[in-house]
C-alpha cells in the first residue's frame, strides 16, 4: 500500500523523455500518424547536433539512463544531466551496444564534452520540439485527466492495471511484458512516477537501473483529425471555436483550454461559454476551477471524422 500511495502522474510532458523518445522516432523505419507527419515536418529543420544525439539513442536496445532525469523544465533536465556523477556516466555508456568514440571523454566526466551534450540537448529541443510543444502538452494533459478520473473511480490498483495491456500489477511488483520476455519493476516502498509521453511508441518503458527512482513512461493517445472535417467544422463554428471544441474533447479546465489554444484565460472562458450555451459542451465548477467536457451533441460533431491512433 505504501507504493500505491506514492504513485504520481507527471502533470507536464517531461522534456528529457520527449527528447530521447523523439530521437527514437526519427530512426524508426515506420511509424503511424501523427508521428510520421511530425517526422516529415521536422526533417528540414533538424540541427547538426542531431547526429551526435542519435548515436546515444538507438531505437532498439539500451539508451543511457542519465539522459532522462526527472524534470519539469528543459533547463532543469539539462542541468541534471550536467550533474550526473561520473560513475553513472561510465556505467551507462558502457551498456551502449555501439558507443561512439567521441563519448569516451564524456564517460570520464570531462566538463567540455558534458557542456557540449547539454547544449546539443537544448538546441534539439528548441529547434525540433518547441514548435510542437503546445500540441504535445495538450495530448499529455488530456491523458492525465483521464487517468485521474479513473483513479478516483477505481483506485491506484485499477489505474496501474488499465495503464497499458502489457502491464500487470502484483504488489509490490509491476511487470512489463515485451516481445522477447518481461521485466519486473520492484518498487520496494519507493513509489512510482508515471510519465505520459507523446513520443513513446508501442508500449511502456522504464529505466534499466533499478537503483534509480522507479519511473514508468507510457504512450498517450495521439489524435489526428481529418483535414476536410476540420474545414467544415471551422466553417460552422469558426476556426478558433472549432479548435476549442476539439481541445475540450478530452476534458480540460479553462486554464488548460487557454494553453491548448494559445489564448488568454478570459478569451478561453468566452469560447467555452459559447460552446456550452450551444449545447456542445458542459461545465462543472470545482472549488476555484471549471472543468469542461464535450456533450453528446458535441461528440456527434467530432466522432464521425475523428481517428484515434494508439501505437
Amino acid at each position: 500500500m505504501d507504493d500505491l500511495a506514492r504513485v504520481r502522474i507527471a502533470d507536464e510532458p517531461d522534456p528529457m523523455w520527449e527528447i530521447l523518445l523523439s530521437l527514437h522516432v526519427l530512426r524508426y523505419r515506420e511509424v503511424a500518424e501523427p508521428l510520421a507527419r511530425w517526422r516529415r515536418r521536422v526533417a528540414p529543420v533538424l540541427p547538426g547536433v542531431v547526429r551526435s544525439l542519435l548515436a546515444l539513442a538507438p531505437p532498439i536496445g539500451y539508451s543511457p539512463d542519465f539522459l532522462t532525469p526527472s524534470s519539469r523544465s528543459l533547463e532543469e533536465g539539462v542541468e541534471a544531466v550536467l550533474r550526473t556523477p561520473k560513475r553513472f556516466l561510465r556505467a551507462d555508456l558502457e551498456l551502449l551496444a555501439a558507443p561512439p568514440t567521441w563519448a569516451r571523454p564524456l564517460a570520464d566526466g570531462e566538463p567540455g564534452p558534458l557542456r557540449a551534450l547539454g547544449a546539443a540537448l537544448a538546441e534539439y529541443h528548441r529547434r525540433v520540439l518547441e514548435p510542437h510543444w503546445t500540441h504535445i502538452r495538450s495530448a499529455v494533459e488530456a491523458d492525465r485527466l483521464g487517468r485521474v478520473r479513473g483513479l478516483l473511480s477505481g483506485g491506484y490498483e485499477e489505474l496501474l492495471r488499465d495503464l497499458h495491456p502489457t502491464l500487470r500489477w502484483e504488489a509490490p511488483t509491476l511487470q512489463v511484458h515485451y516481445r522477447f520476455g518481461e521485466r519486473d519493476l520492484h518498487l520496494g516502498g519507493r513509489g512510482l512516477r508515471l510519465v505520459p509521453s507523446y513520443f513513446c511508441v508501442d508500449r511502456p518503458i522504464m529505466l534499466r537501473d533499478h537503483e534509480r527512482q522507479p519511473v514508468l513512461v507510457y504512450p498517450v493517445n495521439r489524435r489526428t483529425t481529418d483535414r476536410r472535417h476540420s474545414g467544415k467544422l471551422s466553417a460552422l463554428l469558426g476556426q478558433t471555436r472549432a479548435a476549442a471544441l476539439e481541445a475540450i474533447g478530452g476534458g480540460c479546465t479553462t486554464g488548460e483550454l487557454a494553453r491548448r489554444l494559445g489564448v488568454s484565460p478570459a478569451s478561453a472562458s468566452v469560447h467555452a461559454t459559447v460552446l456550452r450555451e450551444a449545447g456542445l459542451t458542459t461545465s462543472r465548477r470545482h472549488r476555484n476551477t471549471v472543468m469542461h467536457t464535450v456533450s453528446p451533441l458535441g461528440v456527434d460533431l467530432l466522432n464521425p471524422v475523428s481517428l484515434s491512433v494508439t501505437d
